[in-house]
C-alpha cells in the first residue's frame, strides 16, 4: 500500500492556462500566474466573445519571489507581500494601506506637461519591499491580471490601470482618434477614446499587470483583416498589433449628411490580428451634435 508520492507509471498531471498561457502541473485552485480558477470551462458566446475567466476570492498570484493576493470580489483588493527583491508602481489614488517598512517614492512620467494637459496626474509612485501594501480602484468591478512574457506588450485605455511589477517598462502614446466640431466661431475637439493611451512592455524577464475593469469582461481574438466596432469607452486593452480608427454611422435611410447630427454613431473600429477586450459597464460618450468640421482617419458607412 501506498501512503505518499506519486503511484508508479501514473502519469504527470498538467495544465494550461486558457487566459495567460502558463503550464503548471494542475495542483493549485487557481493559476499562479493569473488567478483564473481550475479546471473551468471557458464561457465562449455565440459571437465569439470569451468571457474573464472566473476567480476565486483570496486567489493568490506569483511573480519572482514576491505574491499578489485578489480579495474581495465586488470592489477587489490587490494584496501584495513584497520580498526585498520585488517592487511594483501604481498610480497614487489607488493606494489603500501599506506596511510601515514598505518604502514608497516619485517615479518621474514620460512627457509630464502633455499628460497634465490631458487632466492626468504628472507622477506615478513606485514601492518596494520588503512587507505588504494594498490597492483598491474604490469602485466595483473585476481585476484582470495579465501576466506579461519577455517580449510581450499591450495597450490600455487610460484610467483603467492600477500597478505594474517594476520590470514592466511604462510608455504611452497618442491615440488618434479625434472629430472637431463647430458651431458659429466656437470649435471643440472631442477624443472618444482620450487622447492618449497607455503601454506597458516587458523587455527581458515575465512581469504581472493589474488593470481594474466596471462590470464584466470579455475579450475576442481578431484575425488578420477581421474588423469590429465597439463604443470607444468600453475598450479595457488591446494587443499592439491591434490597429484603431475612427468611424462614423448612420441607419439606413437617414437623409442628413454625416458631418451633422442626425442619429449618428461614433464608434471605435478595431483592425486584427490580435486580441482585444471589452467591458460591459461603460461610460457614456457625450456627442454634442454640432457639424464635424474635421477628424482623424476615419471610415464612414453608405447609404
Amino acid at each position: 500500500m501506498t501512503f505518499g508520492g506519486t503511484a508508479p507509471n501514473q502519469p504527470t498531471r498538467t495544465h494550461t492556462c486558457p487566459w495567460c498561457g502558463l503550464a503548471s502541473d494542475g495542483t493549485q485552485l487557481n493559476c499562479p500566474a493569473c488567478g483564473a480558477t481550475i479546471d473551468v470551462e471557458q464561457v465562449v458566446s455565440n459571437s465569439g466573445w470569451t468571457e474573464l475567466p472566473g476567480r476565486r476570492d483570496m486567489a493568490k498570484l506569483q511573480f519572482g519571489n514576491s505574491h499578489c493576493q485578489i480579495e474581495g470580489t465586488y470592489v477587489p483588493v490587490a494584496d501584495f507581500n513584497l520580498s526585498p527583491a520585488d517592487g511594483v508602481y501604481f498610480s497614487h489614488h489607488v493606494l489603500l494601506w501599506k506596511e510601515p517598512q514598505v518604502n514608497i517614492a516619485a517615479m518621474s512620467l514620460k512627457g509630464a506637461w502633455k499628460r497634465l494637459f490631458a487632466g492626468l496626474p504628472l507622477i506615478m509612485t513606485q514601492a518596494v519591499g520588503p512587507g505588504h501594501i494594498a490597492f483598491s480602484m474604490d469602485a466595483a468591478g473585476e481585476v484582470i491580471a495579465l501576466p506579461l512574457q519577455p517580449g510581450q506588450g499591450v495597450d490600455v485605455r487610460e484610467h483603467i490601470f492600477m500597478v505594474a511589477t517594476l520590470n514592466i517598462t511604462y510608455d504611452w502614446f497618442s491615440t488618434n482618434v479625434w472629430f472637431t466640431t463647430r458651431s458659429g466661431d466656437e470649435t471643440e475637439t472631442h477624443y472618444p477614446l482620450g487622447a492618449f493611451m497607455d503601454r506597458f512592455y516587458a523587455p527581458q524577464s515575465p512581469g504581472l499587470l493589474l488593470l481594474h475593469a466596471a462590470g464584466n469582461v470579455f475579450t475576442r481574438h481578431l484575425t488578420q483583416g477581421q474588423t469590429i466596432l465597439v463604443k470607444p469607452t468600453a475598450l479595457l486593452f488591446k494587443d499592439p498589433s491591434v490597429q484603431m480608427q475612427l468611424h462614423f454611422e448612420h441607419p439606413n435611410g437617414t437623409t442628413r449628411s454625416w458631418r451633422s447630427w442626425g442619429e449618428r454613431y461614433l464608434w471605435l473600429r478595431l483592425f486584427g490580428p490580435g486580441r482585444v477586450a471589452v467591458q460591459s459597464a461603460y461610460a457614456h460618450m457625450h456627442d454634442n451634435g454640432r457639424n464635424i468640421t474635421r477628424h482623424s482617419t476615419a471610415t464612414r458607412q453608405q447609404w
